[in-house]
Order: C-alpha cells, then structure tokens, then sequence
C-alpha cells in the first residue's frame, strides 16, 4: 500500500518516552524514499503519456500520487524533526559529552548537527555574562538551596570550586558542594544528590 513505510517510521517515534532515542531507522528511510522514487517516475511517464495522447481518464490517477508523495515527504520531514528535538533536548540533559548508548543510536549526519550546537550553545553562553560566560545549562530546575550534599558514585579525581579549593572525588565520598558547580556532574552520573 502507499505510504504505509512512512507511517511506520511515525508510529517509530510514538512508541519512544520522552528524552529516549532508538536507533536511526536509514533502512525505513530508504524504503520511503525508494517509494517516493517509483511514484515521482510512475507520474511523469503518466503526464507524458496524458499531454501528448490527450488522457484525462489517468489525471485523477496522477492527483493520488502525487498526495502519496507530499505525504511521505511530510513523514520523513517530521521523523527526522523529532530526532533532531530528542537530541538537543538530550545536550540540555547530559551536556556536552553523550553517553555512548545514546551516540550509538545516532547517524553520522546527527553526530555532526549534535556537535554543531554544541558548538553554537557554547558560543552563545560564553558571549554571556561577561569574561566568564553563563552557563545556561545549569539549574534546569530552581534551586531551593545554594549548597547540596552529594556523593560520589564512582572515582573522578580532583575538583576544584570557585575558592580555589580542591575537592578529591572519590567513590563513596560524600561532599557538601555548591549546586552550581556539581549539577553536571550528578546529570552525568559521577556524583548524586543525598537527601536527608
């Protein structure tokens, strides 16, 4: 049936929760797109043949393909918009260094545009806040303290806060830190919250 590929890749997209990424679907694009092909050539024999033998009869004929071909561009066009948003939403959340579970369900094309934002976001925030910056990622929720306890989950070496004081994160230790400084860390899974 038409556009029945196209409407796979969709349902694809619906099964996922929020923040999840599945693999990149290239052989469900290519079916589409080999689909797309077929229509777009099966049309342009079908108009050839209706302007030179004068065959009104095929019009309605070439009408419904050419619907079928606007909406498997449209399937394809919105797949491939809901991974790009899943992935920066998946910069916000881990930061700039993906996990390799998540990179791996990326295509290269992804890779590139993931690094380019990053690279974009990170040129913006530096142009914020003076000599410094502002890291805009940070306190994606508002804080309801300035300072957190956390603990280490497993051994990340040294850690310097803004005093100049250095902090050995070691598994198992526990710290009481700025927010600000530690919430990279604990999205990437080396520290986590204590709540007493």
């Amino acid at each position: 049936m038409f556009c029945e590929k196209g409407v796979e890749l969709i349902k694809e997209l619906h099964l996922l929760g929020d923040g999840q990424l599945s693999a990149f679907n290239e052989d469900g694009i290519r079916q589409v797109l080999d689909e797309m092909k077929a229509l777009y050539e099966q049309n342009q024999s079908d108009v050839n043949e209706a302007k030179s033998e004068g065959k009104s009869e095929l019009i309605p004929t070439i009408k419904f393909r050419h619907t079928c071909l606007l909406r498997n561009q449209r399937c394809v066009a919105a797949y491939l918009y809901d991974r790009l948003l899943r992935i920066r939403a998946l910069r916000w959340e881990y930061g700039s260094v993906l996990p390799a579970s998540i990179r791996f369900h990326m295509c290269a094309e992804e890779l590139e545009w993931f690094n380019q934002y990053k690279k974009s976001l990170a040129m913006y925030m530096r142009s914020l806040g003076g000599e410094e910056g502002l890291d805009i990622t940070q306190d994606m929720k508002p804080p309801k303290s300035l300072y957190i306890e956390v603990r280490c989950l497993k051994d990340h070496g040294e850690f310097e806060i803004d005093d100049g004081t250095i902090i050995l994160l070691k598994k198992n230790s526990q710290h009481f830190l700025p927010r600000w400084k530690c919430e990279q860390l604990i999205r990437q899974g080396v520290l986590e919250h204590v709540i007493s």
